[in-house]
């Protein structure tokens, strides 16, 4: 699995959510003028843009593991502090933002309850989200549903930390975090048809991408057709539907 990709690859894939995604996050966060944030797991930045527009950019760090995503979060957003490294051992003094934020990077952390605790350290509040793998996120539902189709053997999203209700609060809790709420966050994205909606698979990013970029042609092309006659073989512009769980706490 790979998230060394280009920005752009990631804006076609996944990033494509991150308008609806951030504002919603950054609300549910409460950010404001005045506060210093920190956007943890931040990849090209679609969620540090949304901060910057909010508390300016000399008041905003974002941190990524990826090499190409922080490259990319630090050209499209001039002034933040982007830096490479990962949220379970942060490079931060205790306490120096006023809000921690991390959008469907928890997951991805290699100890999530650390990573959650590191971002409690580090910031008064901790708000993050992840993906309703369950069958909130209509394009992996219907990726993952046609993988099984023709693979029933193989693994899918389901069983990624924290795309459960209840697992953010779970692992808040673990962390040591009070003052625990969850919620959910609705959103969606646009697709110009089928084509577009399908070709970023083959960039290889995340779970799906790394899964469906191992198959040889033919699996490939079956895979193609399943998804298309799950979508309802879609002829002009549709929105893809996506849920996500949220969790906010303080330290």
């Amino acid at each position: 699995m790979t998230f060394e990709a280009s920005g752009e690859h990631y804006d076609r894939f996944m990033g494509r959510y991150l308008p609806e995604l951030a504002v919603a996050l950054a609300d549910t966060a409460g950010v404001h003028q005045g506060q210093r944030a920190l956007d943890v797991g931040c990849g090209p930045g679609g969620l540090t843009r949304e901060l910057v527009s909010r508390l300016g950019a000399e008041n905003v760090t974002a941190l990524d593991p990826s090499e190409s995503f922080s490259a990319a979060c630090r050209e499209r957003n001039p002034g933040v502090d982007v830096r490479l490294g990962v949220a379970e051992e942060m490079p931060f003094a205790d306490n120096s933002f006023d809000v921690a934020l991390a959008s469907l990077s928890v997951p991805f952390m290699s100890d999530p309850v650390q990573g959650v605790r590191e971002m409690a350290r580090v910031a008064r509040s901790v708000s993050v989200c992840v993906w309703d793998y369950n069958g909130g996120m209509e394009m992996l539902r219907v990726f993952w549903g046609a993988a099984r189709e023709i693979d029933p053997e193989v693994p899918d999203e389901r069983t990624q930390v924290g795309g459960s209700p209840d697992d953010l609060g779970r692992i808040f809790a673990e962390a040591g975090l009070g003052e625990i709420e969850e919620g959910v966050l609705e959103v969606g994205a646009g697709y110009s048809g089928f084509d577009d909606w399908w070709e970023p698979f083959g960039y290889g990013i995340g779970p799906a991408g790394s899964y469906f970029v191992s198959l040889d042609e033919e699996l490939q092309s079956a895979l193609r057709e399943e998804c298309r006659r799950r979508l309802g073989d879609p002829q002009g512009p549709f929105r893809g539907d996506a849920r996500a769980w949220v969790a906010t706490g303080t330290g």
